[in-house]
């Protein structure tokens, strides 16, 4: 009898880790992008927040006092 020639077997695959493996792939692209599109360093924001709480200090300190009777005085 003759031997007949092993045929190479397809590699077996579990299809819910493939799906969980395309979709950790996929969220990593995303967030990549988000990281590139919306992330800031912490010293950037403390900077952005200075700046923030600075101009509204100086629009703060540039207010007119508002008169308490100034409703009043336009009814007599």
């Amino acid at each position: 009898m003759e031997v007949a020639e092993e045929k190479p077997v397809a590699e077996l695959i579990n299809l819910r880790q493939a799906r969980k493996a395309r979709d950790r792939k996929a969220k990593e692209a995303s967030a990549e992008t988000n990281r590139i599109k919306y992330g800031r360093k912490k010293a950037e924001r403390k900077r952005e927040d200075a700046e923030r709480a600075n101009a509204r200090r100086l629009l703060d300190g540039h207010v007119l006092e508002r008169l308490q009777g100034a409703s009043d005085d336009s009814e007599a």
